[in-house]
C-alpha cells in the first residue's frame, strides 16, 4: 500500500474529529474529568474510545487538513462534546448545590473543605452530597451511558463537511442552558424538608427569647441548632436516592433529546 499525501491527510482527519469529541466530553463529564484522574488515564482512555469509533463511522471527507475550515470542524467537534458531558455535571452539581443550602441553613456552613473537582472551598455537607452523588453516578455506570452517547452522536450528529448537514442546533444549546433550571428545583425540593423543619426551630428559638430574655439565645440556640441539623439530615436522607434517581432520569432523557437518539 502506497501511504500518499492524501491518504495520511485523510487518516489523521478521520482521527483528529473523533477524538476532539470524545476528548471533549471525557475532560467535561463528572468522574473522568476530574483532577484527581491522571492526565495519561484520560488521555489512553481517549485514543481507545476514538480507534474503537473510527472504524464504525464513514471517512471524513476533508479536502485541506490545514484550511480554515477544518479548524472549525474541530471547534464544532468540542463544543458537541462539552454539551454532552456539561449535563452530567449539572446533575452532581444538583446535589451540591443542595448541600450548600442545607450547611447554610442549619449552621454547618462553618466547616468547609477544599472541593478536589474545582478547587474551591465549600461547605462540609455540600462536599458530602457531591461525594454521595458521584459514586452514584458511577454505580449507575453513568460514564458508560455517556460514552455510548458520544459514539451514537457520530451517526445522529455526523461530522459535516462541505457544507452538508451536521453539528447541532443553536437552539439546542439554549435548552441546556434552561433545563439547568431543574438543577435549582431540585435542590430546593431536596433542601425543602430540612429547611422547613430548621424554620421551625429557629421560631421556636424566637418565642423564647420573648418569654425568657435573660436567654442568651446565641451559647444555647447554635448548638441546638446544628445538633438539630444533623438529625434532620439523617431523618430525611432516604429522599436523597429518589431525588437523584429523578435527576438521572431527566438527565438522560434530555441527552437523548440532544443528540437525536
Amino acid at each position: 500500500m502506497e501511504f500518499t499525501e492524501s491518504v495520511v491527510n485523510q487518516f489523521i482527519a478521520d482521527f483528529i474529529l473523533p477524538f476532539t469529541r470524545i476528548s471533549a466530553l471525557v475532560m467535561a463529564m463528572v468522574g473522568l474529568g476530574a483532577r484527581t484522574i491522571p492526565t495519561r488515564i484520560k488521555l489512553f482512555l481517549c485514543l481507545a474510545v476514538t480507534f474503537c469509533v473510527m472504524t464504525a463511522i464513514p471517512p471524513v471527507r476533508v479536502e485541506n487538513l490545514f484550511a480554515f475550515t477544518t479548524l472549525l470542524l474541530v471547534v464544532e467537534q468540542i463544543l458537541i462534546g462539552i454539551l454532552i458531558g456539561f449535563i452530567t455535571v449539572l446533575v452532581i452539581e444538583t446535589f451540591t448545590l443542595a448541600g450548600q443550602i442545607i450547611a447554610m441553613q442549619t449552621g454547618l456552613g462553618f466547616a468547609s473543605l477544599v472541593d478536589p473537582a474545582s478547587g474551591m472551598s465549600v461547605p462540609a455537607v455540600g462536599q458530602f452530597f457531591l461525594i454521595l452523588s458521584t459514586l452514584l453516578f458511577w454505580t449507575l455506570d453513568g460514564h458508560l451511558a455517556f460514552l455510548q452517547f458520544v459514539v451514537v452522536s457520530f451517526d445522529t450528529i455526523p461530522i459535516a463537511t462541505g457544507g452538508g448537514e451536521g453539528g447541532i442546533e443553536a437552539i439546542k444549546y439554549k435548552e441546556v442552558a434552561e433545563w439547568g433550571s431543574w438543577m435549582f428545583a431540585t435542590a430546593l425540593s431536596l433542601a425543602l424538608a430540612p429547611i422547613t423543619a430548621m424554620l421551625l426551630i429557629n421560631f421556636s428559638f424566637g418565642i423564647m427569647t420573648r418569654a425568657a430574655p435573660q436567654l442568651n439565645i446565641f451559647s444555647i440556640g447554635f448548638p441546638i441548632t446544628m445538633t438539630a441539623g444533623l438529625i434532620i439530615m439523617w431523618l430525611t436522607f432516604g429522599n436523597f436516592l429518589v431525588h437523584f434517581e429523578l435527576q438521572w432520569q431527566r438527565a438522560v432523557d434530555f441527552t437523548c433529546t440532544i443528540v437525536n437518539c
